[in-house]
């Protein structure tokens, strides 16, 4: 039995070529649709890191690293929200931030966690 990329080489051969090309081309969007979450760490009561930049459309991971407390991520705006719920240590959530903007989530459990994302177009 041949494998999938040597049958699309050989139809390449007889000709087909744009076939080829169109499978590529969709195998390197795909790649890049699923780019891997930045990840924002929750440790000493903190958001690590304290700040982050992102593009629309990408994806935050939030992971509860601190032991055995509980953390809240939250975000509340007109335009923007999310809520994580109580996350158990070890636990992740995550966001894709869709809207343009500059936000502070914060933490239902401990107000002194702040998180500044910074999300361009």
């Amino acid at each position: 039995m041949q494998s999938g990329l040597l049958r699309i080489l050989r139809l390449g051969r007889s000709g087909r070529v744009p076939l080829v090309a169109a499978i590529v081309t969709g195998a390197l969007a795909g790649a890049a649709l699923g780019a891997a979450p930045y990840v924002i760490s929750q440790k000493d009561r903190e958001f690590k890191p304290a700040e982050i930049s992102i593009k629309r459309g990408e994806v935050l991971r939030f992971i509860n690293d601190d032991g055995e407390l509980l953390h809240h991520a939250y975000l509340s705006t007109d335009t923007f929200s999310f809520d994580s719920g109580d996350q158990q240590p070890g636990s992740k959530f995550d966001v894709t931030f869709s809207v343009p903007g500059d936000y502070t989530v914060l933490c239902g459990i401990h107000p002194k966690m702040k998180l500044a994302v910074h999300v361009a177009k």
